[in-house]
């Protein structure tokens, strides 16, 4: 299957509910050629023991090479509004042993973690469903333990199709609205051919005025959201 067929056709897959066949896209090992996880989850330099989310897990590209990155006395939230997504990620939790791995079923304006349990937010190909993100994430500030991070992993618009279709976010306008929330910027990787990798801590001066400011954002109607796929990044453009 070319790059070109599987562009065109993750929209219909999206479109006519074929879940399964959008995560295998998700998950097709020919993606680690640009992916890289494990260089991303090396780079991340993650503790054992940390709890991290996964914001979009889809698939569970991400989910279960975190999970062997903060091992058993960690944990792996699994964050994603799309319930079929959650329960394939759970499944196969059990059919391989993760115990680490918990599925949390999102709101579409918040993640709906625990609050002060999570040392890194982890988001592939996520953000640019988001909206209003600047409050968006300085709302879930406050589910963020002291020295928490936030790893911004988005499309970086080299592919004339996902411009078009606005599945990218500038760097620039990443780190901006990052920075509105509340959050600086601690590592800027490169290493990645079409994604854009950031990764923020908040401001000391905010951290405590963001941990329980309210999210304010407004919100797009389910139709919306599922005609582009939110939160089900995990990498939501495979090739």
């Amino acid at each position: 299957m070319t790059y070109w067929t599987i562009a065109l056709a993750v929209p219909l897959f999206i479109y006519a509910g074929c879940g399964g066949l959008f995560r295998a896209s998700l998950n097709s090992p020919w993606r680690a050629r640009w992916q890289q996880p494990e260089a991303v989850v090396r780079a991340l330099t993650i503790p054992p023991g940390s709890h991290v989310a996964d914001l979009g897990a889809g698939g569970g590209y991400f989910t279960f090479r975190l999970a062997d990155a903060v091992g058993p006395l960690g944990k792996v939230y699994a964050v994603d509004v799309n319930k079929g997504n959650l329960d394939y990620i759970a499944r196969r939790a059990q059919e391989q042993g993760y115990t680490n791995v918990e599925v949390i079923l999102a709101e579409y304006d918040d993640p709906s973690l625990p609050e002060g349990e999570v040392d890194l937010i982890f988001t592939c190909n996520t953000y640019h469903h988001l909206e209003n993100r600047a409050a968006y994430f300085a709302s879930a500030a406050r589910y963020l333990r002291p020295g928490g991070r936030v790893a911004i992993l988005d499309l970086a618009g080299m592919n004339w199709l996902f411009r078009l279709l606005g599945h990218w976010t500038p760097k620039e306008t990443i780190r901006n609205e990052m920075e509105t929330g509340g959050y600086q910027l601690v590592n800027d990787f490169g290493f990645l051919s079409r994604q854009n990798f950031q990764v923020f801590a908040l401001s000391p001066p905010q951290t405590k005025r963001l941990a329980t400011q309210p999210y304010s954002g407004s919100q797009l109607s389910l139709p919306q959201f599922r005609a582009i796929n939110p939160l089900s990044g995990g990498g939501d453009e495979p090739s």
